[in-house]
């Protein structure tokens, strides 16, 4: 009874919302968050209203010391009470921006276990995050849902851009055949972009490159790293991912796990959603690797192999360049 009861109340601390006001620059922010967030979703809620990356936060809150700090640490664990005041210093990025810099370089990416993996997905504390991320971040659109199309969602660092080099224009070390790549499977895919950087930032490079105004292909929205949520694992601890959930909620008529697939160079972001991730090559050095880069054109040629199946989650796709047309005829006529 008492091991019940103990579970009962630690349950209630974690999934009880505690409502913060944060001070900054002279003016007072309501944010919102539960006892099982971390300190590093608390300053992307912090972010949503102050427009401060969360790498630029510092929260100082006398009365628990440096804990707020550590943006691994849950919620639950500190001794935050609801509607508690505490100052947030940090800088606005301003109109001319780069990458942020003090973003550390997530370059030890892993594989967790199959059982680990689903009970990440299937875990109700990630549930729940995933609920409260659908009803608090909005998909704007910038091209209408196709109906009839599949859905590609796509990583932009390492991914389509190496963010790393330094070049005197952003079109060097844009990932070879990229504007081909996006024509080809715009014809099957309406395309979404989703990085773990700001909307700004988004905004800026996708621009530079050309990718936002290109008459040969339309982009369906574009989502940054407040659409990302906070999962743990017993071997990796806390670590952010993109839960495509997120889209399937806004858009249930077009888009759900059958018609869905996304590139991405860190494998952990398919966490929430494992049968949908493709972990591609990560370009980087493109000085030294632009000529020989090939991974696009073999991608290009796996979208349009699969785009007929009726079901894109039965699929394999870490064995995706072994696919071939042949693959495919099999399959739709089994």
């Amino acid at each position: 009874m008492a091991a019940d009861a103990a579970a009962t109340a630690s349950s209630s601390v974690t999934e009880e919302e505690l409502t913060l006001t944060v001070k900054w620059s002279g003016k007072e922010y309501t944010v919102r968050v539960c006892g099982d967030d971390s300190v590093a979703e608390l300053k992307r809620r912090i972010c949503e209203v102050t427009n401060v990356l969360p790498q630029r936060q510092k929260l100082l809150y006398p009365k628990i010391g440096n804990k707020l700090s550590d943006d691994s640490l849950l919620l639950s664990q500190i001794p935050l009470k609801s509607s508690l005041k505490m100052t947030m210093i940090g800088t606005v990025e301003g109109d001319i921006i780069v990458d942020p810099v003090e973003a550390p370089e997530i370059i030890d990416d892993f594989e967790l276990g199959q059982d680990e993996a689903v009970d990440i997905k299937d875990k109700e504390v990630n549930k729940q995050k995933l609920k409260r991320r659908i009803d608090q971040y909005k998909i704007e659109l910038k091209a209408p849902c196709r109906k009839g199309k599949k859905l590609l969602v796509l990583d932009i660092d390492y991914t389509l851009f190496d963010h790393r080099s330094s070049a005197e224009n952003p079109l060097q070390l844009m990932r070879p055949y990229l504007h081909e790549f996006l024509t080809a499977a715009y014809a099957e895919y309406d395309i979404m972009i989703w990085s773990a950087t700001s909307m700004k930032w988004v905004e800026l490079k996708m621009g530079q490159l050309g990718v936002l105004n290109n008459p040969n292909y339309k982009i369906t929205a574009l989502l940054d790293h407040l659409a990302m949520i906070t999962v743990q694992s017993d071997s990796r601890g806390l670590f952010d991912c993109k839960p495509l959930g997120l889209i399937w909620a806004k858009f249930p008529e077009f888009y759900s796990s059958k018609n869905t697939i996304m590139f991405d160079d860190l494998r952990r972001n398919f966490v929430m959603n494992p049968q949908n991730g493709l972990t591609i090559k990560p370009f980087r050095k493109a000085h030294a690797n632009r000529d020989t880069d090939q991974e696009l054109v073999k991608l290009t040629r796996y979208l349009l192999a699969i785009a007929e199946l009726n079901d894109l989650s039965a699929l394999d796709h870490s064995n995706w360049q072994l696919f071939t047309d042949d693959n495919v005829k099999r399959r739709r006529h089994a």
